[in-house]
Formats: structure tokens, C-alpha cells, sequence
């Protein structure tokens, strides 16, 4: 496994030095590779939506009995609680840690509006939203060996490629709130995971030279 040393970057524990990434990609995009690296270079806090809400069932909080509820019943969980939930782990990691990955969050303008009070009540806010860009004939055909891989005979072409317009389609609003602010880069996904990952890298070393 490769090992990273986290870099003597000046960003604090806290405040507007925290560094905060927004970490978008479709499927096939790479992301889940990618976010592991930058977690790993970084030393950041991983605050992905599934694993938040696993995590906060698991805990048997009144608040992880009203997710557990809900995902028992096969419902999806509102936004007001997927809120509640990044908030309470924003605000019960950023003493500790020198910021975040927001992996899955926010999917709405409003989510990214809600976050960006969130990181304001630390007196931080987010440093750079990635956008890992592939083409969507590309993002098929590495879905479709996935699925292949994986034995999911009910990933078709057709199925996937709706996934990954759909995708998209609810991504580029919020996209464009961060490009409102100038934080939004584009990132090509084509290449080995290194050259991509040093693309990733070089972005947020200039953003934490700007912050």
C-alpha cells in the first residue's frame, strides 16, 4: 500500500484553513479510488452519505432509530435528517481533524447551501469542489466490465447509461454553486489512477495557496 507523509500545508484544525473538498463523479468515474488517496495524502475525515447513515443506525441514537426506521420501511431518508447527520459529524470532527471530504453530499442546491452554513458555524467553509469528468461512453463500457465482473447480469447498457444521465442531470445544478464562488474545477478522469490522482492533487495544493 502506497503511504503518504500529510504535507505541512498551513491549514489548521479549524477556520477558514480547513481543508474542505466536494468530491463529485458518476459512476464509473474513479471517485471511490480517488477519495481514498486524498484521504490518504491529506489526512482528511471521509463523510460519505452511506456511511453516515449506517453509521448514525448503528449507533442507536434517537436519531439512527428514526434513519433505521426509515430504511426498514424502504423509504429513502429526507434531507432534513441526511442534514442533520452532516452536521452533527462536521461539528463532532473539526477539532480533530484538518477538514473534510463531502463524498456523496450535497446533491441539491440546497444541500450545498445548507452545507455551506454548516462549515460557516466553524467559521470554515468549502476550499474546492472536484469534478471527476469522463465521457459517458467511457463511463458505460468500465460499468458494464464492472458489471460483468460482478455477475450483475441487470447492469445492461441501457440501464447504466440512464444512470449515469441521471446522474449527471441532478449533479450540474449544484456544480454550477460552486462555480458561482469560483470553486469548481473539472477534472479529466482519462488516464492510470496516478495521473489522475496528480491532476486531483495539483488543484487542491493551488486552492490551498488561494484559500
Amino acid at each position: 500500500m502506497r503511504t503518504f507523509a500529510v504535507p505541512s500545508f498551513p491549514y489548521s484544525t479549524r477556520g477558514l484553513h480547513m481543508l474542505n473538498i466536494v468530491l463529485f463523479g458518476p459512476p464509473g468515474s474513479g471517485k471511490g479510488t480517488q477519495a481514498a488517496l486524498l484521504l490518504e495524502k491529506y489526512g482528511l475525515k471521509h463523510l460519505s452519505t452511506g456511511d453516515m447513515l449506517r453509521a448514525e443506525k448503528a449507533s442507536g441514537s434517537e436519531l439512527g432509530n428514526r434513519v433505521a426506521e426509515i430504511m426498514a420501511s424502504g423509504k429513502l431518508v429526507s434531507d432534513d435528517i441526511v442534514n442533520e447527520i452532516v452536521r452533527s459529524q462536521v461539528h463532532a470532527h473539526h477539532a480533530n481533524v484538518p477538514g473534510f471530504i463531502f463524498d456523496g453530499y450535497p446533491r441539491t442546491i440546497e444541500q450545498a447551501k445548507t452545507l455551506d452554513g454548516y462549515l460557516q458555524e466553524i467559521g470554515s467553509g468549502i476550499t474546492a469542489c472536484l469534478f471527476l469528468d469522463v465521457p459517458k461512453a467511457e463511463l458505460v463500457n468500465r460499468l458494464l466490465q464492472r458489471a460483468h465482473e460482478l455477475g450483475r447480469a441487470d447492469d445492461t447498457e441501457v440501464v447504466i447509461e440512464e444512470r449515469v444521465i441521471e446522474y449527471n442531470t441532478k449533479t450540474l445544478p449544484v456544480a454550477d454553486h460552486y462555480k458561482a464562488q469560483a470553486k469548481l474545477h473539472m477534472v479529466d478522469g482519462l488516464g492510470s489512477k496516478d495521473e489522475i490522482f496528480g491532476r486531483l492533487v495539483a488543484l487542491v495544493d493551488e486552492s490551498l495557496k488561494t484559500a
